[in-house]
């Protein structure tokens, strides 16, 4: 039985998160969230400046995050399908 739960929650919030982050980046609250929870964002500041940023290169900081949680998503969903049908054998 496979199942992409957590695949599927995990993507929708990285692009709820990217999506924020671009309606809202002049707001300091949606800015700070942005950069706390998106991984290649906190690598994007020893790659570029942050503050005066290129569309394309924010787009890819949005790809990158959506990659990201989408990641850690199916990393969950491997462990709890693994976890699963180790707990059924016994």
């Amino acid at each position: 039985m496979r199942t992409s739960t957590f695949t599927w929650l995990f993507t929708f919030i990285g692009a709820a998160l990217c999506l924020g982050h671009y309606l809202f980046h002049d707001h300091d609250a949606f800015y700070m969230i942005f950069y706390a929870l998106s991984v290649p964002a906190w690598f994007a500041s020893t790659f570029t400046d942050i503050y005066e940023i290129s569309m394309f290169r924010m787009l890819i900081i949005y790809v990158l995050t959506i990659a990201t949680w989408a990641l850690v998503g199916y990393v969950i969903d491997r462990f709890s399908i693994s976890y699963r049908n180790r707990n059924k054998s016994y």
